[in-house]
């Protein structure tokens, strides 16, 4: 496997990973193309049994790519489970051209979904705000499409995102989360694992 986004214009430019487009971003054994993020209370991160596990920190444990990001026209999945924990088991930070957002899944005491941020709100406040249950040791399929004025985000097979961007200001919400820019994924004050990561260029 490629180091991580090494390949990014094989990836943009050319077809990649087959007939449905899909590029791994991490290879089930190692870190390899992967930072742990410098969070200051952060916990281990380790991989095991083919998943990336980001142990409880205090506050936020995560990963960042460690090479060179897309900023439009592609999609990221990936597979996120709460070990446990009650708040967000997968903060999904990715850029937007020259800005950055954070998809986050299972927030605010364990059910809340959405972008932070759009014009200053956080994702408990802005249109993408809702909410759903998440049960402990079950895996979620996670995906993000970026396109030209549109942002869109799944959850298995529901539509959580579809947003217009023209006209809209997106930012990292403030504070530690910040450091994940500008690709990386997180999790807060819980353990969590991560697996089949990937990326494709979006038609």
């Amino acid at each position: 496997m490629p180091a991580l986004l090494t390949q990014l214009k094989q990836l943009l430019g050319e077809k990649a990973g087959g007939e449905t487009g899909w590029m791994p971003l991490f290879d089930g054994k190692t870190l390899k193309g992967w930072k742990v993020t410098e969070f200051s209370g952060r916990g281990e991160v380790e991989v095991k049994d083919g998943a990336i596990i980001l142990d409880t920190g205090n506050d936020i444990t995560g990963i960042n790519a460690a090479g060179e990001v897309p900023r439009m026209n592609y999609e990221v999945s990936l597979e996120a489970k709460r070990v446990e924990g009650s708040d967000f088991f997968c903060a999904l930070t990715f850029p937007i051209e020259k800005d950055c957002v954070t998809f986050v899944v299972g927030g605010w005491g364990g059910s809340m979904i959405g972008i932070s941020s759009i014009d200053g709100m956080d994702a408990s406040e802005n249109e993408t705000s809702t909410t759903r249950k998440f049960d402990s040791n079950r895996w979620y399929r996670i995906r993000v499409r970026v396109t030209p004025g549109k942002l869109q985000a799944w959850v298995d097979d529901e539509q959580i995102v579809d947003l217009d961007t023209a006209g809209r200001k997106l930012s990292m919400r403030a504070g530690e989360i910040e450091m994940s820019e500008p690709f990386g994924i997180a999790s807060y004050r819980t353990r969590a694992a991560l697996r089949d990561i990937k990326i494709r260029k979006a038609s």
